[in-house]
């Protein structure tokens, strides 16, 4: 396998098409996404648009859907739930569809719809992902970081160098396709011991403690590693499903 790192869906090429791509957004999507199914939910379809997500779930039986929007960090208003994975508990989202749009990570499942299997990965469900990624043996992954709003997200890339570092990379450099990839694989070297204090440290991080000290519990959480064996895989563009 060869592996190549993208820091935001902007830095997505246009052209080449991998076997498979990972989405990454450790604070909070991706962690969200695993966390609802792993609780039961029957799929999370994503969105970039409010507008959209709003239109196509009203054709879903109201008993079985749930809408899920956030911007900015905080609820969108008039929505069941937002982006806290600590709110995704079976008793509230089992065999119930989660449309969902997010600032950031919903873009990136967008951006990589058209490649042929795609999966989100968090530091959560990293084990499973690295399992998946394993018995899939693709001949290129790319890896897509969320990020902030077009900008760089430390959380994303340590998450992206911890599957490097789980499938050998550090000692088959020859593995890396960009210096993005090298440079996560380093980063997590560098933080593999104190991962929840550098998404303390993070600039996301220090957002959602802006937030509110609440938010701290979902720091801990979304740095809890191999807390679940879920990995969500896109079963049709922009629907995600178990994979196991």
């Amino acid at each position: 396998m060869r592996f190549f790192h993208f820091h935001t869906p902007e830095q997505v090429p246009l052209s080449g098409i991998p076997e498979c791509a990972v989405v990454i957004d450790v604070l909070r999507a991706t962690t969200t996404i695993a966390t609802a199914l792993a609780a039961g939910a029957e799929a999370v379809q994503v969105f970039a648009h409010l507008q959209q997500l709003q239109e196509v779930s009203q054709a879903w039986p109201a008993p079985k859907r749930l809408l899920a929007g956030e911007r900015g960090g905080k609820t969108v208003v008039g929505f069941d739930l937002g982006n806290s994975p600590l709110d995704y508990t079976p008793e509230r989202v089992q065999d119930k569809r989660i449309f969902m749009s997010t600032t950031n990570g919903t873009r990136s499942l967008q951006r990589v719809e058209g490649i042929p299997v795609v999966i989100t990965a968090a530091l959560v469900n990293l084990g499973a992902v690295v399992d998946f990624l394993k018995a899939g043996a693709f001949e290129e992954v790319w890896l897509v970081g969320s990020g902030w709003e077009g900008a760089f997200a430390l959380e994303d890339t340590v998450c992206a160098g911890a599957i490097l570092h789980r499938l050998g990379c550090q000692t088959h450099l020859e593995q890396l396709g960009n210096d993005e990839a090298l440079a996560a694989l380093a980063l997590y070297h560098t933080w593999q011991g104190a991962l929840l204090e550098l998404v303390r440290r993070s600039s996301h991080g220090q957002r959602l403690l802006g937030l509110g000290p609440e938010n701290e519990t979902d720091l801990a959480y979304c740095a809890d590693v191999d807390r679940l064996a879920v990995v969500p895989r896109q079963l049709q563009p922009g629907i995600l499903a178990s994979a196991s």
